[in-house]
């Protein structure tokens, strides 16, 4: 994480432009990194969705489907904050800006990262408990202008261990979706 925010970090004040995303990400066998280029994602059927907090202090892309697979979790933080949300790979989620603006907040056994805008107070994205490999973004936090669709899944948080035996598909949801 803290190269891909290195390498990132260094183009943008060198002003230079890639081809691909800079984002390495590993490939299971290899011993070297590997970079995912834009053109890959959008084969994959993959767009750019953009996005953020309320004030505009934190701003993050995200890549994924334009049709979007949503949980509404009813455990009790995300029963508070009516927090639904779509996941996607670390590999697939860049924090643009707000780094220092984020706070977060944990309870239970500690897993999920519910981290917030210090300054307007919006959870725009999170590390959710069920996929800590990946981001759970909230889909009304997007950019208008790249969402085509959104199927809305119920999930019962309530009975978190239980819900996560029956799902089949839930924890995929956080790996690539390209095996190069």
């Amino acid at each position: 994480m803290f190269y891909r925010r290195a390498l990132l970090s260094s183009l943008n004040r060198l002003g230079r432009r890639r081809q691909t995303t800079g984002l390495p990400y590993k490939v299971r066998g290899a011993k070297r990194m590997a970079y995912i280029t834009k053109d890959e994602r959008e084969r994959d059927g993959l767009v750019k969705h953009t996005g953020g907090c309320h004030c505009g202090a934190v701003r993050f892309d995200a890549w994924s489907a334009p049709h979007l697979h949503v949980f509404n979790c009813n455990c009790s933080i995300c029963t508070k904050k009516q927090n639904r949300h779509f996941i996607v790979p670390k590999s697939q989620f860049t924090l643009l800006q707000g780094a220092d603006n984020i706070t977060t907040y944990t309870f239970n056994t500690h897993m999920a990262k519910h981290t917030f805008c210090k300054t307007c107070g919006v959870q725009s994205f999170y590390t959710p408990r069920s996929n800590p490999d990946g981001f759970g973004v909230a889909p009304h936090c997007l950019d208008p202008g790249t969402v085509s669709s959104v199927t809305v899944e119920d999930f019962c948080g309530q009975n978190w261990e239980e819900s996560m035996q029956k799902h089949q598909t839930i924890r995929s949801m956080s790996k690539p979706t390209t095996d190069t």
